[in-house]
Formats: C-alpha cells, sequence, structure tokens
C-alpha cells in the first residue's frame, strides 16, 4: 500500500488549471472528445472520497445542490474574468444544473467536455476579433473607461456587448505600448502573435486539463484547500515538497513557441555544461541512441517531462544559442542527470548589524528565510540520511549562529505557505525543550496532540518570527505555538488564516497500480489549534508588533473564500509559558513607531500601499491617452524622485523599480536573460521589512538587559529555552 503523507500547503490554485493559464502546445494532437475510462475510474474514486466515505473533515452529499455549484465553479475556472461566455450560453448550461452530481457518481463526466468545447468555441470568435480589430486603428482622444475587473459584474448579455469589452480590451494593450513608444506596425505585430498564441494554447489543451479542472469544481466546493490532481500534476506537487527533482538542473520558460533556460540551478549538470539563460532547447533525445524529438511548439510541462529523467540517465538536448538567430543550426549537448536540490526553495541565512543607538551596543541579528516546510518523504522512507528538510536544514544554520555568537534570531516566514506537518512540529521544536505543537481535531471530533519529544534546543536566546498575510498552515503552526510559549515576539501582519490539514491521498492505491493512472487527491481531513485552544482558522495569527498591512485582508486570505471553515476553539493543551511579552509591547510600540517615522523607505511603503488600495478601489482605467500618459508621467516622476532620494542616502536601487515606465509587454514577451538578471538580483536589494524586524528584536534584547524587574516579568521561566537575558 502506498502512503498517505500529512501536509499543510497552501496553494491558491495549485490544482485548478484554468485553460487560459497553460497557453502551451502539445505534440500529442487535439484534445479527446470524451472522458477516458480511467477518468471515469477516477471520478468515481473521487466521489468515494469526498461525498460517500469517512475520510474527508467536512463530507458534502453530492446532491442537486452541490450539483449547482459544481457547474458555478467550473465555468469561474473556464472564464472568471467573464469575457467569453454570454449570458446566453450559461443558460444554456442550466441543463447541467442539477445534472452533474449524477455524472460524477457514474463516472458519465462529458458534461465538462461540453462545456469546455462552447468555451473553446468561444475564445476562438473572440481571438478573431480581436485580431481583426489591430488591423485599424483607435481614438485614444475620447473620455471612455476600460471595466477590467468582472469579478463582480454580470454575464454580458450579448455577443454585441461582449464586442465592445473587447475592443476596450484590445485598445487598453495598445495604448499601453503606444506610451511604451512602440509604433503602429510593431504593436500590430506584439499584439498580433499575443492573441495567436492564446488561440493555439486553448485549441490543443489536453482531456487531462478538461478533466482536472471539472474534477476541481466539485473538489474546491467540499472546501477552498480540496483539490485534485492528476498524474503529472501530482508528481510536480511532491517534487515541490521533496524540495528536489531529477533532471539537468534548469528552470526553463516557454516563449514564440521554443523552450528557454531561463535559470540554471547552481550544481546541477546544466550548471556544469554550457548551457546558460537564454538557450533554447529545439530536440530531446533519451540516452545515447534515442530518437530526437523536435519540441519547438510543444507544452512547456511536455517539454520538461522529456528532458526530466532518472540520476545518472543520459539525456541529448539540440540547443540554439541565446544570441543567435532561431534557424542556425543547433549544437548537440549531452547531459547525465542528477538529483537536484532547488536551492531556491532552500533555507538560507544572513546577518543584520543593528546600529548602536540610545546607550545600546551594535548588534548582530542572525535571520533566517524559510520559504516552504519541505520534506523528501521518499528519501526519508528509503533511510537516506542526507534527505532534504527544512528543519535539518535549520538545525545546521543555528549551529553556526551559535559558533557566531549572534544576539538574536529572526525566523523569516513571510510568504511561506506550509508544506509538511512533521517538519512544522520538528522546527518548533529548535525552540521549545518539548512540549505540545499543535492540536489536531478529526472529522469524529476526536483530538489528538502532536507534541515535539525531543531534548534540548537548538536555540535559546532572543528570538522573532517575521510573517505576513502570506504566511499560512504550517507557518501559522509554528507562528502560533512560537506566541503560545512565549518563546518569541511575533512580528509582521496578521497571517492567512488556513487552520485545516490536508492527506495527500493516492487513488492508485486501492488498486495497486505500478504506475499511476488516477491521481491523488489533497484531502482536508482535520482542523488545527494551537496549544493554547484557538483556531488559526479565518483569524489567523495575530502579531505582537504590526508592519504595515500590505493588503486588506478582505481581500486575500481565508476569510475571502466563500465556503471556509469558521474560527473555533477546543480546551488548552498544558505547555511551558516561557514569557509574556504583553508589557513590553508597549515600548517596542513606541520605539518601532519613532524609528519607522523617520525611515524613508516606510514613508514609501506606506504610500505604495495607499496607491494599490486606491487603484484596487477603481476596477477600472481610462483610454484617453492624456489621461494615461499624465498618469504614467506621474508615475514616473515619483519612481525618478524615490531612485535619487536613494542614490543620496546611500539606498540600494530596487532593481525591480527599473525601468520606470510599463513596457506593456507580458512576461513571456519579455527579454528572458534580462528578466532573470533582474530577478537575481533582487534578491539582493535591502528589505526595509527585515531590517526594521531586527531592530525590534534588539529593542527588546536592549529593554529587557537594562531593566531586571522587566526582564523577570516578562521571561519568568528561567529554564534553557526562552531565557533570552543571561
Amino acid at each position: 500500500m502506498k502512503p498517505i503523507r500529512t501536509l499543510l500547503a497552501f496553494s491558491l490554485g495549485l490544482a485548478l488549471v484554468a485553460p487560459l493559464a497553460l497557453l502551451a502546445r502539445s505534440d500529442t494532437g487535439a484534445m479527446l472528445a470524451a472522458p477516458t475510462a480511467d477518468q471515469s475510474t477516477t471520478s468515481r474514486l473521487v466521489y468515494g472520497l469526498l461525498s460517500d466515505s469517512r475520510y474527508a473533515y467536512r463530507p458534502r452529499a453530492l446532491d442537486d445542490a452541490l450539483s449547482q455549484d459544481i457547474l458555478k465553479r467550473y465555468l469561474e475556472t473556464l472564464d472568471g474574468g467573464k469575457v467569453f461566455f454570454t449570458a446566453q450560453d450559461i443558460a444554456g448550461f442550466e441543463r447541467y444544473k442539477t445534472t452533474l452530481d449524477d455524472a460524477i457518481k457514474s463516472g458519465q463526466v462529458a458534461p465538462a467536455w461540453a462545456v469546455f468545447a462552447v468555451y473553446r468555441q468561444r475564445v476562438n470568435e473572440r481571438i478573431t476579433q480581436a485580431r481583426g480589430l489591430l488591423k485599424g486603428n483607435f481614438d485614444f482622444t475620447t473620455d471612455e473607461q476600460y471595466q477590467y475587473d468582472r469579478e463582480d459584474a454580470p454575464w454580458a448579455t450579448s455577443s454585441d456587448a461582449l464586442d465592445n469589452l473587447w475592443r476596450q480590451s484590445v485598445k487598453n494593450d495598445w495604448l499601453r505600448l503606444k506610451l511604451a513608444g512602440k509604433k503602429p506596425d510593431e504593436i500590430r505585430k506584439t499584439l498580433d502573435k499575443r492573441y495567436a498564441n492564446v488561440l493555439d494554447s486553448v485549441s490543443e489543451i489536453k482531456g487531462d486539463d478538461v478533466f482536472q479542472s471539472f474534477i476541481n469544481a466539485y473538489a474546491s466546493a467540499i472546501d477552498p484547500h480540496t483539490d485534485y490532481l492528476n498524474p503529472r500534476s501530482a508528481e510536480n506537487f511532491n517534487l515541490t515538497m521533496s524540495n528536489s527533482l531529477e533532471g539537468i538542473g534548469a528552470v526553463l520558460q516557454k516563449q514564440d513557441d521554443v523552450v528557454l533556460i531561463r535559470e540554471i540551478v547552481p550544481g546541477g549538470p546544466a550548471s556544469r555544461s554550457r548551457l546558460k539563460p537564454g538557450d533554447r532547447i529545439t530536440g530531446v533525445g533519451q540516452g545515447a541512441s534515442g530518437e530526437m524529438k523536435d519540441i519547438v511548439g510543444w507544452r512547456i510541462d511536455d517539454a520538461v517531462q522529456l528532458i526530466r529523467g532518472a540520476a545518472d540517465s543520459q539525456v541529448r538536448l539540440d540547443v540554439i544559442g541565446a544570441e543567435a538567430p532561431l534557424d542556425s543550426k543547433p549544437e548537440r549537448m549531452v547531459l547525465t542527470r542528477a538529483k537536484v536540490r532547488l536551492e531556491d526553495q532552500a533555507a538560507k541565512a544572513e546577518t543584520i548589524n543593528v546600529p548602536a543607538s540610545e546607550g545600546q551596543p551594535l548588534r548582530r541579528i542572525g535571520v533566517i528565510k524559510l520559504p516552504g516546510f519541505y520534506q523528501d518523504f521518499e528519501a526519508r522512507r528509503r533511510g537516506d540520511q542526507n534527505y532534504a528538510s527544512a528543519t535539518r536544514d535549520i538545525t545546521r544554520l543555528l549551529a553556526k549562529f551559535r559558533a557566531q555568537k549572534m544576539d538574536g534570531v529572526v525566523l523569516d516566514l513571510r510568504n511561506n505557505g506550509g508544506g509538511s506537518l512533521s517538519e512544522a512540529i520538528e522546527l518548533t521544536g529548535l525552540f521549545i525543550d518539548q512540549g505540545p505543537v499543535v492540536q489536531v481535531r478529526e472529522s469524529s471530533g476526536r483530538v489528538s496532540v502532536e507534541d515535539d519529544r525531543k531534548p534540548g534546543v537548538a536555540w535559546t536566546g532572543p528570538l522573532a518570527v517575521l510573517v505576513n498575510r502570506g504566511s499560512a498552515s504550517a507557518s501559522e503552526i509554528v507562528a502560533g505555538a512560537i506566541q503560545d510559549y512565549g518563546r518569541g515576539l511575533i512580528i509582521g501582519e496578521t497571517t492567512f488564516g488556513k487552520g485545516t490539514v490536508q492527506n495527500m491521498v493516492d487513488l492508485d492505491r486501492w488498486p495497486a497500480n505500478e504506475k499511476p493512472r488516477f491521481g491523488q487527491v489533497k484531502l482536508t481531513i482535520a482542523q488545527f489549534f494551537r496549544p493554547g485552544g484557538s483556531s488559526t482558522q479565518n483569524k489567523g495569527v495575530v502579531p505582537d508588533v504590526n508592519f504595515p498591512t500590505s493588503v486588506d485582508a478582505s481581500e486575500y486570505g481565508e476569510s475571502k473564500y466563500d465556503n471556509a471553515l469558521p474560527w473555533t476553539r477546543i480546551a488548552a493543551a498544558p505547555h511551558v509559558q516561557y514569557g509574556n511579552f504583553s508589557s513590553l509591547l508597549g515600548k517596542l510600540d513606541a520605539r518601532h513607531d519613532a524609528r519607522v517615522a523617520k525611515d524613508i523607505e516606510f514613508k514609501w511603503i506606506a504610500e505604495d500601499v495607499a496607491t494599490f488600495r486606491e487603484q484596487q478601489a477603481k476596477k477600472s482605467v481610462s483610454l484617453n491617452e492624456a489621461v494615461r500618459r499624465a498618469e504614467r508621467d506621474d508615475f514616473d516622476a515619483k519612481r525618478k524622485a524615490r531612485a535619487e532620494k536613494r542614490v543620496a542616502l546611500g539606498i540600494e536601487l530596487d532593481p525591480l523599480l527599473q525601468p520606470l515606465s510599463d513596457d506593456g509587454l507580458q512576461a513571456s514577451e519579455r527579454n528572458v536573460v534580462q528578466d532573470a538578471a533582474r530577478d537575481e538580483a533582487a534578491k539582493k536589494r535591502t528589505d526595509p521589512l527585515l531590517r526594521e524586524s531586527a531592530a525590534i528584536l534588539g529593542d527588546a534584547i536592549g529593554l529587557l538587559g537594562a531593566d531586571a524587574k522587566l526582564s523577570a516579568q516578562v521571561l519568568p521561566e528561567s529554564s534553557s529555552a526562552g531565557h533570552w537575558v543571561d
């Protein structure tokens, strides 16, 4: 029997693959016209898990009411912007409102294909219209508004209404490129290629994609974090969780029907070859003599599947250099695949020096950035002593901090969407000396307590955890436990609010298939609670010291989902209270406010937040060239003034803010080498939020060190863990 793994992975739309997002072409021919036998079987298996078993935490009966919800979600997956279907199309789909439940139960899911066929037809009609509009010209002197945010808009009442919407959309695309200095012929060429790519992509979507999107409409109707992953999606998810893969060690991208290298992974086979960012891969062959397949025009995931392979196996690549014309003769390269760690997603350390001030000495704060709670489950099961693990990596980094005699540690969990539950528990144990980390309540109501059972602490000194709205699931377990124990300060924004536990259920385990056929379900099976008994569900973890909020909680977070579980509480699990920072927070807030009031970068952050919210509220943009040019010039003037101020103050320029103006291009249309270089440079830019979190921790160390009475009040527990002041 194949294992079921417990996950706390947060991913927006990980398995909900919207067809427009695929933007790729396959070598496998046209989409199948109907579901396969395996897909019919999978449909019945998923029904058994989600609605006809005790596996799901909150099962929903698959009835007519749920059928209506599934149809609504499937249509949103296909056309969330409401730019293809008309109200008449939607009325035509009403015949499926009360039949999709029966279709899923029986495995006869042909309605998904029928709806998709209409969608593909509408895409063809709209793209044909858009390309036709490029033959004419636009009047940019009229006072016209383009309503680009149509999430809450009604479906267009007619084809004529959509004609006008698409005219405005094309006009906006044209205006952006015009403002960027492009000439009419260049604009026509760029946009015609852009629209043609969309049409090609949608026309060549596979049946696997249609099925996955449809079954996910069912899964997401159960709860926001239940997903179906077809075999390929499940493989990619598992690679992400393990933080490693077997292949050549290159990040690939699709551009103009060609697969090219965006980034070389350090330490992988590609880094030891002549490959470089921007190189185009036109052909792939297996081993020393396998057939060379021309992959020009392939979907990116199909190309990746062909290039990826078992460690120690060979792959031959036909490569055209970044600088050479595409019709140049390719160079044949032979690479030996290897297991490659995804270093960008691994824990990393750096040091921040908090300057001496107000009689306090310079303090050296160690920072650990953790993008996700990864673990190579398969390698650990095999007994591999070097299996990838977030906790093991952080243990090594903390040992270096101890040797370097750091004054404190900031654990940066911003935008960490979660991962392995066991990693979250073990990682928390690096800072507490045994005790409950998280409580888990199953659908039956049974509550179990997951403890850190390992004696000892890897870091006994001052600790802060930095979080934001993107910190979710396993991140919230760690932050919540650290806060309940009084082990460290929580700094930043209120977290996402995902307080549910998912298992990966392998649908091939019941028939014991040797090769994956049915895929996997990421199934919500429990709800987790902090040691103090509070759930993070919906409410998240509220920080002790707040930073400026970057987004509205109503716009992003668990509370945004229409079927999210409510917040609740259970009994607390007995645990040590290392400290209570409540009497210290007022002093920390005062120092924080005084410091950021003089910090120009914090002022800019506040301005950007205000501008972002203002723009979000508008949900539309002017199509008048004079108005847009004035807005653009004002934007550029502010950016230029900031850049000059940065130079004057000795602050590094932010590469993500250069160049100043909107270039009117999509990501896939930009120069990949320049884009990748800018992203790489951005990793090294100054981070005022991280710098301020280190300063706040330094404030806490200084205040507690200078006031024995306050220290005794804040940190009454004298055990080694949490003993900040000697």
